[in-house]
């Protein structure tokens, strides 16, 4: 029977009533009185000088409060990149300054090159458009290996090249790894592309920046998946702003992806003018300004090879990458093709020598940055489609090359420096063949074939790491900052509670899954808890939400601080049931005596927390406040396989995705409702990378896929219903709640699956076609079948 609350309960998300009812508070609804409106000149240029900004006729125009250019943010710092790679060679990668408003020069299309305070925004675009601006345009470099050779344009003077770091890794593993290939029964080898994305949330950004010049406080409201950090960047590194003078906040916020992670020269900017102006300053990002100024996610160049012995099993991997970082770094930028990758590419399997070579380049193109998955989605795809081209030019069964080679014993120490500590991809994929009905694609084959189309399966197995973290591993790995997790737990004296989080929603349901388990700890109502986040004046210092983390380590310290708060109400209980502390016991948020019908309630104690007349203020304080913080010992790995069939038209190249099932072991489930939710979504855009989106530039650096004229964006007529399964649940050991995280793992493993279809469907009509690069549009798969 299913739960009615707590932990395992479908609750529905409360947050859905406001969203649902157009009645949600997001950054765009903020207004404030005497504010003025920014809009930003772009360059419409990949890569040039600056030689001239003439700014005079624009500030004369009706309602212009303030023009800015690069030379007024002289003496600010840059933006900053919140990870630092070390090279192979033990060298620090190379690290350009991220001005504010360019200066000097310009490095991608839509960089802002000036920016127009003015009364309304409509003053402020036509007074921009007036800014007459000369830039000498120099040659730019987009194709990542064009950049790393001798002669090519420079995107910083002032670095040595366009290399940004050459990163091996497990580089003492390398001369094993060439004499295991070296020995190898069969070598398979794929060269492949992980294409472009733009992330393409619901709500475009918006920065709104706010002035007290009575108390010197600034405020930001911005559209943030982690607001504490983006205090801890922007006050520390960019403007000099001390944390207590220094407010941000991120009410609701619709889809971030990963593409509100970082810190954006925009938020820094409406903070500065809003002190410089002595007015509150407002900039909304239009559709087409996201295109060029949102972090755009994937783009690796990748070539794998995996070795294999004469019974089939896995004796090596290698893999050489090119990442492209654009023409900056992004807050989390380095981390995405190393730490993020390298470290998963064992993937499921007991590969016992793994080498990953990545080279991180800058080009003059949007900066690339984590995007729902972050690396993950880069490894899984090389590694499940070598997997899968082993396999066919071996003749097995794809599955039973991946049963042969998975990891059946745990914990299991990868070669790649990560431990998983529990798993069970048997059991996922026994799930998977159960739900997918394996045993009637035959049949659905043969009933294609009559309608004229080619029928193919395609499967694939995933792990990540998720909850990203612990503090001291990942600062050793590059991180300039902790990813632990807070939480205050605050009861009032009736009996309801406030949850204080620094991590974020945007779209995952925390306030409905994190008062379940609460809920469940204590043994009262949902309803009783309210959750609290995004505002760095009402939450305890936290890192925010990315990487699947916010139930594993955001969850983990709201347990450990209602914890905390469940020990002090117990010392509470015992004196007033006059009874020892170890014999009270909390259960249906009742207080009782061990053995005995002796009880207080919930709402009883609290009461007397706050009117503590009947205890020893001694022994116990009054009040019920706790906070804690809580830095895991280990990632969590969640894992799954996934299953697609397709039909694809012989005549056209049209794909069609007719089935697509999922079986996920996700540890304990705390809504399923939510995680089945979570699934679907990173199917869809999983999916859409695979079929349909791509971002793309032509030579010179101009953008050619900047509006959804050009960019595709699956709709639901492109995705099938799908069949997800996440019964298989091994818990997490190492947090208190034994969950592993969910928020990615539709887009880590559906591209490989759907490109593994195709192709499958591709050979079974007799065409010899061994790969394809996603997106796998019409005109690709008609192509690579003539």
């Amino acid at each position: 029977m299913p739960k009615d609350g707590g932990i395992g309960a479908s609750s529905k998300r409360r947050e859905d009533v406001r969203f649902l009812t157009g009645t949600g508070n997001y950054t765009e609804d903020i207004n404030i009185n005497g504010q003025a409106h920014v809009f930003f000149l772009r360059s419409d240029v990949a890569h040039g000088t600056i030689t001239s900004i003439d700014t005079s006729t624009a500030a004369d125009m009706p309602g212009v409060v303030q023009i800015f250019t690069g030379a007024d943010f002289e003496a600010v710092g840059g933006v900053p990149c919140g990870w630092q790679v070390t090279d192979k060679h033990g060298d620090p990668m190379q690290e350009p300054r991220h001005p504010v408003l360019a200066h000097g020069k310009v490095r991608h299309v839509g960089e802002p090159i000036a920016a127009v305070v003015a009364e309304t925004l409509a003053q402020a675009r036509d007074a921009a458009e007036a800014i007459e601006v000369d830039i000498a345009e120099l040659p730019a470099v987009v194709n990542m290996r064009d950049a790393l050779k001798d002669g090519a344009p420079k995107v910083h003077d002032d670095l040595t090249g366009n290399l940004c770091y050459d990163w091996g890794f497990v580089e003492e593993n390398k001369e094993a790894v060439d004499q295991a290939f070296r020995d190898a029964a069969h070598v398979t080898k794929l060269e492949l592309i992980n294409n472009r994305l733009v992330a393409n949330p619901m709500e475009p950004r918006v920065a709104v920046g706010d002035y007290a010049r009575g108390t010197g406080d600034h405020t930001l409201y911005t559209t943030s998946q982690n607001p504490h950090v983006i205090r801890l960047l922007m006050g520390a590194f960019v403007l000099g702003i001390p944390e207590h003078k220094l407010r941000v906040v991120a009410p609701d916020v619709g889809g971030g992806f990963g593409t509100k992670i970082f810190h954006y020269q925009e938020e820094a900017f409406v903070t500065f003018a809003a002190k410089a102006c002595n007015r509150a300053v407002k900039w909304t990002s239009s559709r087409s300004e996201a295109f060029m100024s949102d972090a755009h996610g994937r783009d690796h160049v990748s070539t794998i090879e995996l070795a294999l012995d004469k019974d089939n099993n896995f004796t090596a991997l290698r893999t050489d990458t090119y990442a492209n970082m654009g023409a900056y770094l992004s807050t989390f930028a380095p981390s995405v093709p190393t730490w993020l990758h390298g470290t998963l590419m064992a993937g499921n399997y007991k590969t016992p020598l793994i080498y990953v070579n990545v080279k991180a380049v800058f080009t003059n193109t949007v900066p690339v940055d984590a995007y729902r998955g972050a690396g993950r989605p880069e490894a899984t795809y090389q590694l499940e489609r070598v997997v899968d081209k082993a396999a066919r030019e071996l003749g097995v069964d794809p599955i039973a090359l991946r049963r042969q080679n998975f990891i059946t014993e745990f914990p299991y120490a990868t070669p790649v420096a990560v431990e998983y500590d529990t798993g069970d991809y048997v059991a996922t994929m026994d799930k998977l063949e159960e739900i997918g009905d394996f045993g009637g694609f035959e049949a659905r084959r043969a009933e294609s074939a009559k309608n004229g189309k080619l029928r193919g399966l395609g499967v694939n197995c995933y792990i990540e790491a998720c909850g990203i973290a612990p503090s001291n591993l990942v600062g050793q790995l590059g991180a300039r900052a902790g990813l632990f997790e807070s939480a205050t737990v605050r009861v009032n004296a009736t009996g309801g509670l406030v949850v204080m989080t620094g991590s974020h929603s945007h779209g995952q349901g925390h306030e409905t899954s994190f008062a379940q388990v609460v809920a469940e700890m204590i043994g009262i109502d949902e309803s009783m808890i309210e959750i609290v986040h995004g505002d760095t004046a009402n939450t305890p210092m936290g890192m925010g939400t990315y990487g699947s983390r916010s139930i594993a380590v955001g969850g983990s310290a709201m347990v450990r601080a209602t914890e905390k708060i469940i020990n002090k109400a117990k010392k509470i209980a015992s004196h007033l049931l006059e009874a020892s502390e170890s014999d009270i016991e909390l259960k249906d948020g009742a207080f009782s005596v061990a053995g005995t019908d002796k009880s207080v309630a919930w709402g009883d104690v609290t009461l007397a927390a706050y009117v503590p007349h009947n205890y020893p203020l001694e022994d116990i304080e009054p009040g019920l406040e706790e906070t804690a913080f809580y830095d895991p010992s280990n990632f969590t790995y969640p894992s799954g396989a996934y299953s697609c069939e397709v039909e694809v038209d012989p005549e056209t190249g049209k794909v069609s995705i007719e089935r697509f099932c999922a079986a996920d072991d996700f540890g304990n489930i705390i809504n399923p409702m939510i995680v089945t939710g979570q699934v679907h979504g990173g199917l869809a855009q999983g999916i859409g990378q695979a079929l349909l989106e791509n971002c793309v530039y032509d030579d010179n650096g101009q953008l050619l896929s900047a509006s959804y004229m050009d960019y595709a964006m699956p709709r639901a007529d492109d995705l099938p219903f799908y069949d997800v399964d996440h019964s298989c649940q091994t818990p997490c050991t190492h947090n208190p709640l034994g969950v592993k995280g969910c928020g990615e793992a539709g887009a880590i493993g559906s591209p490989p699956a759907v490109v593994n279809a195709v192709v499958d469907a591709l050979q079974r009509g007799g065409k010899d076609v061994t790969h394809i690069d996603m997106p796998l549009t019409p005109s690709r798969v008609w192509a690579a079948m003539q």
